[in-house]
């Protein structure tokens, strides 16, 4: 794997590219609208919308990345099965990705969707946990992508696609509870908790999970995935979204919250992962907590959000390349060995940045 087309070149897609290609690979990357002539890699004005035009681009490549929003994302994976090339994505949205793992049941190349941060690191770094522990009770899964210095009553910037944060406030939320696998409302069983004094609220939201809950179905009876947020953030949604009915003019609400809280540069991403369970026959409970801030990355200072999603994605493509990960099929997040992405070259910056 040498060629890679990144579909999307937003702050994420941009870094994407530039990381991949610090990391030895050729790198075309294709947007909407025409980019800057100072990238380290080729660029492309396409128009996304239409697979015809990125179908002749995806056939001369050995991979592509989509950076694009997640119903752009059915498109792109099954122009990149018809070309036998490998295929991943960022997208939390559970549809797309069953889509895709029915395309991998006869793919010449490894369909990797959900390699971004939630999911995609934060499943790595669970089922690391549950590794630890010779039975596992409960792995709770919680990720946050905050302001440093929120503001206002909702407390949050729009560092994200809007698209994607609409998404999962308000599509359901699959967990695994007492065993069985089950469906619930986003925005509900609301919990606080801590992280460096800072105080959190956490809520269901649709995705982080990834395909956590069909692997360990009759494993592990308890795991779910939440949202992190600043005290009284999920209040201000749910009357947004249900007693305003937004929820039934999502693209609107979507313009409505980033208009109202932009994106800021000082950003940081929570991440809190907890498992409980048996150890040597004895009950044990194991944590990894950090928080990720701006950092140096390709010679520029990137938002934590955008680091940390093209860090996760960019390291899986590496472990592909070495042999480490398997090049056919569907890649699930949770098969992806901690330590290994650790050492790889880009997904390293996880290691270096984070602690308290």
């Amino acid at each position: 794997m040498e060629r890679i087309v990144v579909l999307g070149l937003g702050k994420v897609g941009t870094l994407a590219g530039e990381l991949l290609q610090s990391a030895g690979f050729t790198v075309t990357g294709i947007d909407m609208q025409r980019k800057a002539s100072d990238l380290p890699f080729e660029t492309k004005t396409r128009d996304l919308s239409d697979p015809a035009q990125y179908e002749d681009d995806l056939n001369a490549a050995d991979a592509v990345l989509s950076c694009l929003p997640y119903h752009l994302n059915t498109s792109v994976a099954t122009v990149a099965h018809a070309a036998g090339i490998h295929y991943f994505d960022l997208t939390e949205d559970v549809p797309t990705t069953k889509t895709i793992l029915e395309l991998s049941k006869n793919a010449k190349g490894l369909m990797a969707p959900q390699c971004g941060l939630a999911p995609g690191f934060v499943g790595i770094v669970g089922a690391d946990l549950i590794s630890q522990f010779s039975e596992c009770r409960a792995c709770k899964m919680r990720v946050g992508a905050l302001p440093q210095h929120p503001t206002g009553l909702m407390g949050y910037s729009f560092n994200w696609s809007p698209e994607g944060v609409v998404n999962e406030y308000l599509n359901d939320c699959e967990v695994l509870e007492d065993g069985q696998i089950k469906w619930v409302s986003p925005m509900e069983w609301i919990e606080k908790l801590y992280i460096d004094g800072t105080e959190l609220e956490a809520f269901t939201t649709s995705g982080g999970l990834g395909t956590m809950c069909e692997t360990y179905l009759g494993r592990v009876p308890n795991i779910d995935y939440k949202t992190m947020r600043y005290p009284g953030h999920v209040d201000l949604m749910n009357f947004f979204f249900h007693e305003l009915l937004m929820r039934e003019r999502r693209r609107e609400a979507g313009e409505i919250l980033v208009n109202a809280k932009p994106p800021v540069e000082d950003d940081i991403v929570y991440v809190h992962v907890s498992a409980e369970g048996e150890i040597e026959g004895r009950l044990a409970r194991r944590e990894f907590v950090r928080g990720y801030k701006p950092i140096t990355l390709a010679g520029k200072r990137r938002t934590a959000i955008a680091w940390t999603t093209a860090s996760s994605v960019v390291g899986i493509i590496e472990m592909v390349r070495k042999g480490t990960l398997p090049d056919q099929g569907f890649l699930k997040q949770e098969d992806v060995p901690l330590s290994a992405f650790l050492k790889t070259h880009t997904g390293s910056a996880y290691a270096e940045h984070g602690a308290f």
